[in-house]
């Protein structure tokens, strides 16, 4: 009958509970017809009233009337009202009349149960059935009706309701793209089911009609028109591409709307740093291709693009990034809390109690006693003295049956041979291992227990050998591999139990893993084991006078459980011999059992109720068990169920999963009778989807003689052995207990009847009541064992004899858990003996039925709310039940991200599901979840069929697939992230404060001591050099001077790929081939002084030639980086847009170049007849020029120097003479060049100090330059270092790209280098000339590579500088105080600074290793007559030290100006021409666009004075502005190159302030998936950032410009333009 436990006006209950029902007269005592059978049209009717609040439906006058009305029963009985209940021992009658006040409807009710007490109130206390709660029953479905519906408990109803909710507003989420290789349609044919299930294809999905799935043409129309509503309505064309989404965007558009409720921020968003427009970048034409120096990927002639907010690009990328972007618009559900910040230090949102939350409201639960544990005389004193007794008097009774996989018995154990062989298992044990003065195991010892699932005969026999040895058997399961999930873990348990013996049998030791010489291999983990077969032909007789000591039970132990934790790791629980007996005695008495009942065991034998009831309790008991192995069940489902016909068997014990498999293939079989069963045993009757098993199990074989009492669902656990277990019982007219309650209330650890949301509940059935001779209670689940609630859910505890004693061998954590005294609020314990936690999560219900809603295992703490992984499991299986995802096999855990545990869900999908499938499987999965849980998931992945780890019986291994997520080895063929809904707890953006005034900055600066931060280098004007350059103003005079005074000077040598001089130039030479250059200039290229020629040069000593020649003409020479042979299409645009913009006159090069110019190929690349006159240097006149020219002006323009920026910005800047002039001396007096002196240079000679270095520097300081070009390094990786090391070099320049190339390509070839000679002692400096922050990790691990070489750690320094100033800082200092410590000391030059406080634009210094500390090294020493100043990019007004500010710039080799074809003037004043808005506001400064500090270091120079060092830390223009912070691409690529072994580089941009992350993967594609979750991880931990959308591409795809700098925005555009092939494209939701 059902029973309301009611809170309304009602009276106490009497203080003595009486059972009213006996009082009552028999009319009252009548069944509630709600009960019997409903019809189909009644089922219906009732369904429909059901889920019809989630139907969309025509407004009633009243509204809330139709959904509450009050179902009548079954084809319209007249309503009866409900009988209460009166509820036994304990006092939840109590908590039943409190009041509720905060309910606000004020008659709801506390729980609703349907349960089979048969107990009933008097008249006068029955509660009214009020219409609230009459929507809260669902009844039993007659048998046969809708045979097919195997799953539709409200789980199925409410979770396809929700879903229907959902496609009310649909909205779309964009679909991965995936390269086609990725995608693997596996044939049927070739595919084995996984072990734990199969599927029946033919099921109707629930609720069909309404989801029907459209063509996949129909569906990419919705799409695409979709598509183009999401991105503002404008048209675009879906061009196809390499990255198609396989098979068309078919049900795209039934995706569902996962972001319905999503949690996104909803502050104002920050402007978007991705377009072109703020006030630093430079506005000159973009470039149309990288400049790489490696093979550039596929993206040439990306058009320029229009990036702003709401300007699409029409491109398949863009409008799916749009949609996202749309998507992630919509409100989040909890609104964060604003609160003040101080301004770095970020707080993470702390999740604050939801002041609504249900609190529990119930009175103190009583402890529950079972029944008194009944002495029946005849019960034996031991199991041992039970198998003695029926070995002796009935040996020829059958004790054990098992089968072979064809379902035919293979082997009758019968009582006689198990007591005979189990003696001579214990004999042997104790006699015949060792020797008889040491014998390998005395009584006491554990030995390990090894025998395969389809041999329980043997097995039984060991344990029984092992229990009369006085032994400890610890039965574990065969380690098929040395790898098997787990096994390691076992070993561990095996070797802290002292094991040194395994028992087994002929059959698996044959089967074992052995090693060439016959011996079986110590497994991973595992102890040394000798190996024992306990068949008897392998054992010795005993002696006639030997005997087993038979003794009464006792405090000994009798076996070791072995328990898996939530961790992996495996605990083993000690029962002791007592234990054993009493739980054998109180399951005689709970199930009924008696002497030679049959009972069929489809469980595991080696643990849990397959071995209390398989092995244990029948023995006590007499009765033959047929056990069926897990092979046979795998072959033929329904074995079990013929085997309880073919035996007429009372008893079987099964799984919720067997049911299920029975379900799928019951349809073969006419002749089956179920009506012997008495008792069907459902031993995770526990599990959430249980109940679904068992209501569709008898709806199917109730006509075979099913009833429906007989299903007695039992919980358990390994620490409590049995907790309860529901009683069979004679009378067919109680039906279970039920509980429908409010999921929303659980998660907060509270009883209550589904909330109005109707939806999201959680049907609970009952596992019938305490176990008799225990007391049980349920206490709060972390914190004091404190006694719940009556409406609480706490962990249940047991007090019991047969209970487990401890953890073999951890003595802290069996004090947790196997010693708990529960005690009431006041403090005083419940009983004086002790408690053992069961390690589940429920309640005791009313009549005190047990309840179980979770495990202690699979709770999940997230944001404060408590979910179980197997509800969500549930709920997943419930959205498409079968058709898309194994049953068995899906995945639940949690992992720790950013201080909160993150839901994650992994399934195996069947084999001939498509992409469609897939995704729109799971964003229903997350509707789904989102609905009834209200809780977001983190991420869903779906893997191959078979792929998963499995336990021993075919489960799914949870640890192992948790760890195999978290190392990036998973594996998965779907990914799908949502970080965007479930990370609530981000800190809280920051907001721009005011700008304060100057004069307040001041006196700040003041107050808190610190200085202003500018440096500068050496005063040019001081230093007393007997330069003779000097004298002249103009290089090409120096020039002339040095062919004068040292013709013979060697001033350039080249080497060629073999470290061969392939050709040099004296002063003399390159003097007269400049001067026929000039010749040829005026003469056939009839130039006019000031013109500009680019010269096209590959590395070499052409270009210095024909750089001077042009000085000599009076022209301005532009060096060009000459196109790629192999890669024309990309590289070739770049030369023309530089010789387009720099408006060249005449372009020179050599013979080669220029036919390359002129090719077929160039002519597909541009329009090769727009270049001007190509000169050829190759064919030079032999005349000298009449003069050579001389500027009028040391202002006048010398040469023009264009490079392209890492922001893909061509940027043109003017260097006149003096500059020049001035930037030579510079170097001169900082490396201390003299004509003595050689250099070797491995740069690139186009742009920037490489040119100068290659070009300028030994013709003004006389030094002799080794030219080495960085491409000859691609086929001889140690050519630069093998010609330091030979040319006895003392400093050397080189770019990161050389490093790097070293780095890599000399690792391993140290010793071979050491052989040839290869010696770096000498090397003085080695300066890597760059842009950019120093590469720390890069220049440490050279020095540390080449250490051996002889390369002194200190040599290595970097250089820095930047469009506006070529060289700030150059070469280190050489400090005679860190000298004179020698090289132990740490490098003086690097500092840790905090990585948040840097987001805030604050340097505070941090201890090494400290967390979020980044080291940053020292730029180099600042060049003489440089000086520098950080100053507020914004107000431009002059910052203190412990600020990140815009380094400006004041010298006098600054350049003077961008070379522009627009003139922009205001951007030109504001980069050469900028003054401070306070302070110094005369001197005029140049900005150079890179944010960076100075700090005033200990050290002291040569001259005495304090170092002042200069970090920089990055471009102004490449940081982006998220979340208020400004972040530096190249800190969150270090996060994600570390997060897996197969990242080999990655870039990162934003896009509509989304953040994207490009990984190159270095593996096979089928690793591309498992990078999503770990890239989304490290950056929401270590930047605090939520990933928009990552793109996992080959290696080579990220553009690179020739010194080494990642070309972001190229890869942006490329992205952006479908260019980019990408393997795998998942858009964060």
């Amino acid at each position: 009958m059902i029973i309301a436990v009611k809170t309304q006006e009602e009276k106490h209950f009497p203080a003595n509970p009486v059972d009213p029902a006996n009082t009552l007269p028999p009319s009252d005592r009548e069944i509630d017809p709600g009960t019997s059978d409903i019809t189909q049209k009644g089922y219906e009717k009732k369904r429909s009233k059901l889920i019809g609040a989630y139907l969309p439906q025509p407004p009633t006058a009243n509204g809330a009337a139709v959904v509450r009305c009050r179902l009548q029963h079954s084809e319209g009985a007249p309503g009866r009202a409900l009988h209460s209940g009166n509820i036994g021992v304990c006092d939840i009658r109590e908590a039943a009349v409190r009041e509720r006040a905060a309910s606000t409807a004020g008659n709801r009710p506390l729980f609703y149960f349907r349960f089979g007490v048969d107990q009933a109130l008097p008249p006068e206390r029955r509660a009214p059935v009020t219409p609230a709660s009459s929507t809260r029953y669902h009844r039993r479905r007659s048998s046969g009706s809708r045979d097919e519906r195997y799953r539709s408990d409200v789980h199925t109803e409410a979770v396809q309701a929700a879903l229907a909710k959902h496609k009310e507003r649909k909205m779309a989420v964009p679909m991965p793209s995936k390269r086609r290789s990725l995608v693997v349609q596996t044939s049927m044919d070739a595919y084995t089911p996984p072990d734990t299930s199969s599927g029946s294809e033919d099921e109707g999905s629930v609720q069909g009609d309404s989801q029907g799935t459209p063509t996949s043409s129909q569906g990419s129309i919705n799409m695409e028109h979709w598509i183009s509503q999401a991105i503002h309505g404008s048209t675009t064309s879906t061009t196809s591409s390499s990255s198609t989404q396989s098979g068309g965007s078919g049900a795209a558009h039934r995706l569902a709307d996962v972001m319905a409720q999503t949690h996104i921020e909803n502050h104002s968003a920050p402007p978007d740093v991705t377009t072109y427009t703020s006030e630093h970048s430079i506005q000159v034409e973009r470039p149309q291709g990288s400049t790489t120096s490696r093979t550039a990927p596929k993206y040439g002639n990306a058009e320029l693009m229009e990036t702003g907010d709401g300007v699409p690009v029409s491109s398949r990328v863009s409008a799916k990034i749009q949609q996202l972007v749309n998507t992630l618009k919509r409100p989040k559900r909890p609104p964060l809390r604003e609160f003040f910040v101080d301004d770095f230090e970020e707080l993470l949102e702390v999740q604050q109690p939801d002041p609504n939350q249900p609190k529990p409201e119930g009175a103190q639960m009583l402890a529950v006693r079972g029944e008194q544990l009944g002495v029946v005389t005849n019960w034996p004193p031991s199991l041992e003295a039970a198998l003695q007794r029926w070995g002796t008097i009935s040996p020829k009774a059958p004790c054990l049956t098992t089968m072979d996989t064809n379902g035919k018995p293979l082997y009758i154990l019968t009582y006689g041979k198990l007591w005979t062989r189990s003696m001579k298992v214990a004999y042997n044990i104790l006699h015949k291992l060792g020797t008889k003065q040491e014998p390998m195991v005395r009584p006491g010892d554990r030995v390990a227990l090894v025998f395969p699932n389809n041999d329980p005969a043997a097995s039984m026999v060991a344990f029984y050998g092992c229990l009369l040895a006085e032994v400890v058997p610890v039965p574990i399961e065969v380690p098929l591999t040395r790898k098997d999930a787990g096994s390691q873990q076992i070993g561990f348990l095996l070797g802290s139990c002292g094991v040194t013996v395994a028992l087994t049998s002929d059959a698996c030791h044959k089967g074992l893993p052995k090693s060439p010489t016959g011996e079986i291999p110590q497994f991973k983990g595992w102890p040394k084991l000798l190996w024992f077969v306990t068949e008897s032909k392998h054992l010795s007789k005993p002696p006639r006078d030997w005997f087993p000591h038979i003794k009464d039970a006792n405090n000994d132990t009798a076996y070791i459980e072995y328990k898996t934790c939530k961790d992996g790791s495996v605990l083993g629980v000690t029962v002791t011999r007592i234990a054993l007996l009493t739980h054998c005695q109180a399951l005689t008495q709970a199930c009924g059992y008696t002497e030679a009942e049959t009972i069929v065991n489809v469980l595991d034998f080696k643990k849990d109720v397959g071995l209390w009831h398989g092995i244990l309790t029948s023995v006590m008991n007499m009765m033959h068990v047929i056990s069926i192995p897990y092979a046979l069940m795998k072959v033929n489902p329904l074995s079990w169920i013929q085997k309880v016909c073919q035996y007429k068997a009372k008893v079987a014990c099964v799984k919720s999963r067997d049911m299920h498999w029975a379900l799928v293939a019951h349809r073969d079989q006419r002749d089956i009778n179920l009506s012997s069963l008495r008792m069907l045993i459902v031993a995770d009757g526990a599990n959430p989807w249980s109940i679904s098993s068992c209501d569709a199990f008898l709806n199917v074989f109730q006509s075979k003689g099913l009833r429906q009492e007989v299903i007695c669902p039992c919980a358990s656990s390994p620490e409590a052995l049995t907790v309860a277990i529901r009683r069979p019982t004679d009378d067919s007219n109680q039906p279970p207990g039920r509980g429908v309650l409010s999921m929303h209330g659980l998660t907060y650890g509270v009883i209550r009847v589904d909330s109005e949301e109707k939806l999201s509940v959680l049907t609970v059935q009952d596992v019938g009541l305490v176990m008799p001779g225990a007391i049980m209670c349920s206490v709060k689940p972390d914190g004091i064992p404190q006694l719940c609630r009556t409406d609480e859910i706490g962990e249940l505890c047991v007090c019991a004899i047969a209970t487990g004693t401890s953890y073999y061998g951890l003595s802290g954590m069996t004090k947790n858990t196997f010693e708990v005294f529960p005690v009431t609020s006041s403090g005083a314990p419940v009983s004086e003996y002790p408690f053992v936690r069961t390690g589940l999560l429920g309640f005791v219900g009313p009549g005190g039925l047990v309840f179980v809603v979770g495990k202690m295992d699979g709770l999940m703490v997230v944001s404060g709310r408590r979910h179980n992984a197997d509800d969500i499991v549930a709920t997943a299986l419930a959205v498409e039940p079968m058709k898309f995802v194994y049953r068995g096999r899906i995945a639940v855990f949690s992992v720790t991200v950013l201080h909160d545990e993150r839901i994650v869900i992994v399934a195996e999908q069947r084999p001939d599901s498509t992409e469609e499938d897939s995704f729109q499987w799971m964003s229903r999965v997350l509707q789904a979840i989102d609905s009834i849980h209200q809780v977001g998931v983190y991420c869903l992945a779906l893997v191959p069929a078979n792929t998963l780890p499995k336990t021993p019986l075919g489960g799914i291994h949870l640890s192992e697939t948790k760890q195999l997520f978290l190392e990036g080895s998973l594996h998965p063929c779907n990914v799908l992230m949502c970080p965007h809904t479930c990370v609530t707890n981000l800190p809280k953006p920051r907001q721009k404060q005011p700008e304060i005034g100057p004069a307040s900055v001041m006196v700040g600066n003041l107050v808190s001591g610190k200085r202003i931060a500018q440096a500068s280098g050496r005063d040019l004007g001081q230093i007393e050099d007997n330069d003779q350059a000097r004298k002249f103003l103009f290089l090409s005079e120096v020039l002339q001077w040095r062919a004068q005074t040292t013709p013979d000077h060697v001033l350039y040598t080249l080497l060629n790929c073999r470290g061969a001089i392939a050709s040099s130039l004296t002063c003399v030479q390159l003097h007269k081939r400049a001067e026929k250059i000039a010749v040829m200039l005026l003469e056939r290229g009839h130039l006019q002084d000031g013109d500009h020629v680019a010269l096209v040069y590959p590395p070499g000593i052409d270009l210095i030639a024909a750089f001077y020649g042009c000085l000599y003409a009076g022209c301005v020479p532009i060096t060009v980086r000459p196109p790629h042979p192999q890669n024309i299409a990309t590289t070739l645009p770049t030369v023309k847009m530089i010789v387009e913009v720099s408006r060249s006159a005449c372009l020179m090069t050599t013979q080669l170049i220029c036919k390359l110019l002129r090719s077929r190929e160039a002519a597909a690349a541009v329009d090769v007849r727009a270049w001007p006159p190509i000169l050829d240097t190759d064919d030079l006149p032999k005349k000298r020029p009449a003069q050579i020219y001389k500027p009028s002006n040391p202002d006048t323009l010398a040469y023009l120097d264009f490079s392209v920026s890492t922001t893909g910005m061509l940027a043109g800047v003017k260097m006149c003479h003096a500059a020049t002039s001035a930037f030579c001396r510079s170097i001169k007096l900082q490396c201390e060049l003299y004509p003595s002196r050689e250099v070797a240079i491995c740069l690139d000679p186009y742009c920037g100090l490489g040119f100068v270095l290659w070009c300028l520097c030994s013709v003004y300081s006389g030094h002799q330059s080794i030219l080495i070009p960085p491409s000859e390094l691609e086929t001889n990786p140690a050519l630069w270092l093998l010609a330091v090391s030979q040319y006895k070099v003392r400093d050397t320049f080189c770019s990161y790209s050389v490093m790097e190339l070293c780095t890599k390509g000399l690792g391993s070839q140290t010793e071979s280098l050491k052989a040839r000679g290869l010696d770096l002692s000498r090397v003085r400096t080695c300066v890597v000339v760059a842009e950019e922050r120093p590469r720390i990790a890069l220049t440490q691990s050279f020095s540390k590579l080449f250490k051996d070489l002889g390369l002194h750690p200190r040599a290595v320094s970097t250089s820095f500088g930047c469009r506006v100033n070529l060289a700030i800082c150059l070469q280190p200092h050489r400090l005679w105080k860190a000298a004179e410590q020698g090289t132990s000391g740490p490098d003086p030059t690097t500092v840790y600074v905090d990585m948040r406080a840097l987001r805030h634009d604050r340097v505070r210094l941090v201890e090494r290793g400290s967390p979020h500390s980044l080291p940053l090294m020292e730029s180099g020493k600042i060049l003489p007559g440089v000086r520098i100043i950080i100053a507020n990019p914004e107000t431009k007004g002059p910052l203190g030290d412990s600020h990140l500010g815009e380094i400006w710039v004041h010298s006098a080799h600054n350049a003077s100006g961008y070379f522009t074809i627009y003139g922009d003037e205001s951007l030109q004043s504001d980069h050469f021409n900028s003054r401070l808005s306070f302070g110094d506001t005369q001197t005029v400064w140049a900005r150079t666009g890179y944010l960076g500090f100075l700090r005033r270091t200990e050290l002291t120079d040569a001259n005495g004075e304090r170092h002042d060092a200069l970090y920089v830390v990055g471009a102004l223009d490449e940081a982006m502005e998220l979340r208020g912070m400004r972040y530096h691409p190249i800190d969150i690529e270090t996060s994600v190159i570390r997060a897996h072994k197969s990242v080999t580089e990655c870039a990162v941009f934003t896009w509509t302030n989304l953040l994207v992350v490009v990984v190159e993967l270095d593996g096979s594609e089928q690793e591309a998936l498992d990078l999503v979750p770990l890239v989304t991880n490290v950056v929401l931990e270590e930047h605090y950032l939520v990933v928009g959308v990552v793109v996992v591409v080959d290696i080579g795809v990220i553009p690179i410009n020739s010194r080494g700098e990642k070309q972001r925005m190229h890869l942006r555009d490329g992205f952006l333009a479908d260019q980019l092939d990408p393997i795998y494209v998942a858009y964060n939701m």
